[in-house]
């Protein structure tokens, strides 16, 4: 890496912690926040603050808020007898999008994985449990991956374990809208076929 004075130096090293944030992406951002006013520096420095300060975890449903309980889980409208768990807060504007949903979340920050080492101790399962006395039903809504899969799995038997009366369901995934069969492979045509519906 090129040689920059001390304080370039340290600001390149921390954005290059960022997610998809590479050396040469870490540079350009560091000279431009060098080049902006030092009103626009001390305003990102500032969101940077107040987003550590102010946010924390709903003590419901985990996802990021600025109160407790977050307002999905104070929403009168929206119906708190159904559960949607998925794995990470963005996973929220995701559905949201399809404004298709009605009822409220809960996040695991997580998937299980043991390979890297993550159980379902690391992940936020056991209020979901404390929930389930008012709760009809759990959409379980993680990734079509190995371990969304596992994590699936899972929760439905944790979940039939621990109350049966609760309905235990799974989004249904395959061949993405526009797209082409011929392209589709076996695993999502198969997911495809299994959730298929009633025209």
């Amino acid at each position: 890496m090129a040689r920059f004075a001390e304080p370039m130096t340290r600001l390149i090293d921390e954005l290059r912690k960022l997610p998809g944030i590479g050396t040469k992406s870490a540079q350009r951002l560091a000279f431009h926040v060098l080049r902006s006013s030092p009103e626009d520096a001390e305003n990102l420095a500032g969101a940077i603050r107040e987003l550590k300060e102010r946010l924390r975890l709903c003590s419901v449903c985990n996802n990021i808020t600025d109160v407790d309980p977050c307002s999905y889980c104070t929403n009168a409208v929206r119906d708190q007898r159904l559960v949607c768990v998925i794995e990470e807060p963005t996973n929220i504007a995701t559905i949201e999008k399809t404004r298709s949903f009605a009822g409220v979340y809960h996040v695991l920050h997580g998937t299980l994985s043991p390979i890297g080492g993550v159980g379902p101790e690391q992940l936020r399962i056991a209020n979901l449990m404390t929930r389930l006395s008012e709760i009809d039903e759990v959409i379980l809504a993680t990734s079509p991956t190995t371990e969304g899969e596992a994590t699936a799995r899972y929760l439905a038997e944790e979940i039939r374990r621990a109350d049966a009366r609760v309905r235990v369901t799974r989004i249904a995934t395959g061949v993405p809208a526009g797209s082409d069969i011929e392209y589709a492979d076996e695993v999502t045509m198969s997911r495809a076929l299994e959730g298929r519906r009633e025209l």
